[in-house]
């Protein structure tokens, strides 16, 4: 019988670490201030990691912290240290970006587990093996792999070794992350943190001698984004990945919203449960991963070459957080704060943790003073809204504002 897998969701900061929790994450990954993957992100200073560790292990979720760049000397000089910090303040794991750290946990971080990066490209059982003979507790995966190659992987590791695979979120053109375009064309590092997605720009040719004049570089049906790839979304699969054997599905995504973690993490939660109970996926949940600001979907390489993709590499944006509920009583009096105008009387559409989204028009609405408010004006400013039902916090009011 497969087991039921882990559902692993980012945490680019606080924020989005609360709606990861609280939208059903059982393990999240994050990182602090240096040795991250995403130098963009929000990510976590010293105190605010141990903060994180503990809101996580009081819900029960575990936390991953990552440490999977290439460090330079210096930098390799601090990492006694900052391990020695991550096993203090009870850490579940790292994730590795080699054995450098590897090696550094086992005598400055002792209790804490270590995860081998996607970026050491882990891609055959032999060297899943290597790994967890060097002391690794996990691998995680290539995502050039196919699903027959995952599970023979799975069937044919070290007992005890772990596996993590990547479901869901953006697709790098180039084999496991493993890019100079970026640090070629604008000096921003890939393995670094700091990937400025030149894969994803328009690209025309100039002739030497005329400067100024741009030949545009077309694909058989007349696309440019000629480096471009799709997201993933696995989420129609996962009885299939439980299947395999994988213990850990991981979404995609520390860089991106807290609307993103949310909804993300509660339509993989109902996957992951409706799969492990023989149930298919409440259709409701489905829709959740096509509300998030998303490039068009595939399923990545687990059925096969996914195929060049040139068409626009802009995100979907169809739908606009408003508000976010921060408490609500019995009677559905709720208190929200503001993210994106609205007014009283559209069309708007609530969801929450374990609450599929509902419609609604809006209704007149209060400041906290209580004087009658048709549009709240100012962003993070809290105001009341009457709602049909009890909804938990956390949950999200949105509305259906598609992008030119």
């Amino acid at each position: 019988m497969a087991v039921k897998p882990e559902l692993l969701s980012p945490a680019g900061d606080r924020e989005r670490l609360d709606m990861a929790l609280a939208y059903g994450a059982d393990a999240v990954y994050l990182a602090g201030s240096a040795f991250g993957m995403r130098a963009f992100a929000g990510n976590f200073d010293r105190e605010g990691l141990a903060q994180a560790v503990q809101t996580a292990h009081r819900k029960g979720v575990r936390v991953h912290v990552t440490c999977n760049t290439m460090a330079r000397n210096g930098e390799a000089a601090q990492l006694p240290e900052y391990l020695e910090y991550l096993d203090a303040i009870g850490a579940d794991a790292v994730i590795a970006g080699g054995v450098d750290v590897l090696d550094l946990c086992k005598r400055h971080a002792p209790h804490v587990q270590v995860h081998m990066s996607t970026q050491t490209g882990i891609t055959n059982y032999e060297m899943a093996r290597v790994w967890h003979e060097l002391g690794a507790s996990r691998v995680i995966l290539a995502r050039e792999l196919s699903l027959d190659e995952v599970a023979e992987l799975c069937a044919k590791a070290p007992r005890g070794l772990e596996v993590e695979a990547f479901v869901h979120g953006a697709m790098c053109v180039s084999y496991s992350g493993r890019c100079l375009l970026s640090n070629y064309m604008t000096g921003r590092d890939a393995a670094r943190g700091a990937c400025a997605q030149p894969c994803r720009y328009q690209y025309a040719l100039m002739e030497e001698k005329r400067p100024g004049e741009y030949f545009p570089v077309f694909e058989e049906n007349g696309e440019t984004f000629i480096l471009n790839s799709r997201d993933m979304c696995m989420i129609d699969h996962i009885p299939e990945l439980m299947a395999a054997g994988v213990h850990s599905l991981k979404i995609e995504g520390r860089a991106k919203s807290a609307y993103y973690a949310a909804m993300t993490t509660a339509a993989y939660r109902h996957a992951i449960d409706g799969a492990a109970e023989g149930s298919p996926l409440d259709p409701l949940w489905r829709a959740e991963v096509d509300k998030v600001s998303h490039r068009h979907y595939s399923t990545g390489f687990w059925f096969g070459q996914p195929g060049q993709y040139t068409d626009s590499a802009r995100y979907i944006r169809d739908w606009q957080v408003l508000a976010v509920v921060r408490s609500c009583d019995g009677l559905g009096s709720a208190v929200l704060s503001l993210r994106n105008k609205f007014s009283a009387g559209d069309e708007i559409e609530v969801v929450g943790p374990d609450v599929p989204a509902f419609s609604m028009a809006a209704p007149m609405m209060a400041d906290m003073d209580g004087f009658e408010l048709r549009e709240p004006r100012h962003p993070q400013m809290e105001f009341r809204m009457k709602l049909p039902r009890q909804v938990p916090p956390l949950s999200v009011v949105r509305a259906c504002r598609p992008s030119s």
